[in-house]
């Protein structure tokens, strides 16, 4: 098979993965819907997600379409030819088909969103009804909920980046194939824009919605979680969909996209090498990218009729069967990707070819992805030591419960960085093996193999999302089956599930964090490449490194830093406010209408649902607008090389603040689940429960960790990328 014939996999693996996922969609809409309580239960979970998506979505939209508009003015304005000598891309030009790539990355991320979020409203009553039945149909029903959104949102980026690439190397008069990676950037700048403001909002919605329902409902009222009492809870679960299937979804969504793209700017040098060398088929090495993420959607297919099990079986064994399954197919695609498009005809220096160098760069992002999925899994699962630690320091009141906590999330930073460190390290040198050097005698290979290692991890995006979607699904089946008062071995089933929902989510957002790791080294690069190419058209000063020692680059480093705990504290302060309103109003509640204790009054949901959604959307829009104008004020008044300062320094400070927020944040809310299952005991050998001390005290921690883990942890993976794919963008603006 040519290299050639081999894109072609491109949009079938797209069309096919849409497909598979209106399959299963139409699978899971088929299911068995409960009793009637359940119906009713479930009805207005989706129409309080509906309403917040609408109202979210329309915002977003509307900034969207401005940002459009002043991205493609001052392209026009500033970028003349800089991205080649072609007359058809001067000024005007270019404005428009950045700012109409922007567009179509922030429309597709928007779609994504909603249909993944749309079926996992309507998927957790059926997994809730499942319950009643078996633990590996209820397992089933949510991993296959979860996976439409999965699907949707790789195949959409997939397709998105395909069909805008193809259009504009195509249709664009004169445009070559090695010019329209740096033409469809703004892609990648409209999918973090949208998913920014998408996990900024669900994020504060969702947890202050939890904090406020918790803190009054288990705290003050003393009643279970998810208690029909509570006007807070019907909050709470729509906001479980909003912050974690449609924020999340659109977090993936332009991880996928950022990094395809910035691994297609760097495969433009490998383009270079390869078409002076006469190797076969050099424009493979610039669509190397998106044929290794169409195998990757084609193994994550083939592992979803790998999710089944025995019902004693722990369900986390049963999600993990599925991953190996996608992770080993992937490494067959990955083989096959290598050989065919990076096949020079010969061999290197130490007698191997130049392909294979590549193939084991590409493990290695395989490998980076496995190594985080466990270490989230031993620091926020309850079966390993962080957690019980959690959960015995909550034996002596919230206060140790919290630092201990601390001391749990703080920890993980270790293992993440020396992790992130030796995969960069390990890629780099198998790439430089390859020897790929341009004219200039600088080396390719080197820089391209992180970007196979990135490739190869998010191969698995898929299925990783499916997994963190079963999380929302699952959590919100317990909530329908303890709202709707069902028999106890449904709830038993539930409970399970929601504790290992905790785990995939927190791995979810390890995976997130290290593809941005792994990606921030990629995009820094390509924002190298992309200030070169400028610089080269310009006849301007070329930017070989980045000096610290220089006084402007030092400052716009520590803004970088800055901006990371800045943005941090906005976030997690809008959860604070937002969660005050539902407090007030929920105790307000208990206090006036009496007869909620008894069921004889039903409290006022819809009051508590249209307060967060009114107060979450409000509050995300300080944090979006800081993220975004940050670097663009550092570029125009520092320059460009202090910009590369403050998207190294800032993606440092981001990926390690993240993994603290992400780890701790789990590790609290499932020590609260290691003691309610009755795991812990005092020194008499008595179950210490709920309604135990040590429960409060791990209530409070969990409560504590939820803006970490939810909010401002996922919407740092954002920060992280947007820093770069805006920087890529307005690269133009910053050089002097």
């Amino acid at each position: 098979m040519s290299a050639e014939t081999l894109q072609l996999i491109v949009p079938v693996a797209g069309i096919v993965a849409v497909l598979f996922a209106f399959y299963l969609a139409r699978d899971v809409l088929s299911r068995d819907t409960g009793t009637q309580a359940m119906v009713d239960v479930g009805d207005m979970i989706r129409e309080g997600a509906d309403a917040f998506v609408k109202r979210q979505y329309t915002t977003i939209a509307l900034l969207a379409l401005g940002g459009a508009v002043i991205i493609g003015v001052v392209i026009a304005l500033v970028e003349t030819k800089d991205v080649a000598d072609v007359p058809a891309l001067a000024g005007a030009p270019i404005g428009i088909m950045t700012g109409l790539a922007f567009l179509v990355g922030a429309s597709a991320s928007m779609l994504s969103g909603i249909i993944g979020m749309t079926i996992s409203v309507r998927s957790n009553v059926r997994t809730a009804a499942a319950a009643r039945r078996s633990l590996v149909e209820a397992v089933q029903v949510a991993m296959r909920g979860g996976a439409v959104s999965g699907f949707l949102v790789v195949a959409l980026s997939l397709l998105g980046v395909w069909g805008i690439f193809t259009a504009y190397e195509t249709f664009i008069a004169d445009v070559t194939v090695a010019e329209a990676p740096f033409l469809i950037v703004g892609f990648g700048f409209g999918a973090s824009f949208v998913a920014l403001f998408a996990q900024l909002g669900g994020g504060i919605y969702t947890k202050a919605a939890d904090v406020g329902s918790d803190l009054v409902g288990k705290i003050e009222a003393g009643i279970p979680e998810d208690d029909p009492r509570n006007a807070g809870v019907i909050a709470d679960l729509v906001g479980d969909n909003v912050g974690d299937c449609a924020g999340r979804g659109a977090d993936l969504f332009e991880s996928t996209a950022a990094e395809n793209i910035g691994a297609m700017i760097l495969g433009v040098a490998a383009f270079a090498i390869a078409e002076s060398a006469g190797w076969p088929s050099p424009e493979a090495w610039i669509f190397f990218p998106l044929v290794v993420r169409a195998f990757g959607l084609l193994a994550t297919i083939v592992a979803m009729f790998f999710i089944r099990g025995t019902e004693t079986e722990n369900p986390m064994n049963i999600l993990n069967r599925g991953y190996w399954v996608t992770t080993i197919l992937s490494v067959v695609g990955l083989a096959i990707t290598t050989n065919i498009m990076m096949n020079t005809g010969g061999s290197t220096s130490n007698g191997l070819p130049v392909w294979l160098w590549f193939f084991f760069a590409g493990i290695v992002g395989l490998a980076t992805s496995v190594v985080f999925v466990y270490i989230t899994q031993y620091y926020t699962a309850g079966t390993f030591r962080p957690v019980r630690e959690i959960a015995e320091a909550s034996r002596t009141g919230p206060a140790t419960n919290i630092i201990s906590g601390t001391a749990v999330g703080y920890e993980t930073t270790l293992v993440t960085a020396v992790t992130i460190g030796l995969a960069i390290i390990a890629s780099h040198w198998l790439g430089a093996q390859a020897g790929l050097t341009n004219a200039a005698g600088h080396d390719v290979g080197g820089i391209f193999g992180t970007a196979v290692a990135t490739m190869g991890m998010l191969m698995t995006t898929a299925y990783i999302l499916a997994m963190d979607t079963f999380g929302p699904i699952t959590d919100n089946a317990g909530g329908v089956a303890e709202f709707s008062r069902a028999e106890a071995g449904a709830r038993e089933i539930t409970d399970r599930l929601d504790a290992v929902g905790n785990t995939t989510k927190a791995l979810t957002k390890g995976y997130a964090i290290a593809s941005a790791a792994l990606a921030a080294f990629l995009l820094f690069s390509a924002y190298i490449d992309k200030v070169n190419l400028i610089q080269t058209n310009r006849g301007g000063e070329l930017l070989e490194s980045v000096n610290l020692a220089d006084v402007n680059v030092f400052v716009a480093a520590l803004m970088g830093a800055m901006l990371v705990y800045f943005f941090s504290s906005l976030a997690i302060r809008a959860v604070g406010k937002t969660a005050q309103a539902i407090i007030v109003e929920v105790r307000r509640q208990f206090r006036e209408m009496p007869g909620i204790m008894d069921f004889s009054q039903r409290p006022d949901y819809a009051r508590v649902v249209d307060i967060t959604t009114a107060a979450a959307l409000r509050e995300m829009v300080l944090p979006g607008l800081v993220a975004v104008a940050a670097p663009i004020t550092v570029g125009i008044l520092l320059g460009h090389e202090a910009v590369a300062g403050m998207l190294m320094v800032g993606t440092i400070a981001g990926v390690m603040l993240a993994t603290v927020l992400n780890n701790g944040g789990g590790a609290w809310d499932n020590a609260k689940k290691y003691i309610e299952a009755g795991n812990l005991k005092d020194e008499n050998g008595n179950v210490l429960g709920k309604k135990s001390d040590a429960h409060a005290a791990a209530v409070v921690g969990d409560t504590v960790g939820d803006p970490f883990k939810d909010t401002a942890g996922p919407s740092l993976h954002v920060l992280v990328k947007l820093l770069a794919t805006i920087t890529l963008v307005l690269a133009p603006l910053f050089i002097r």
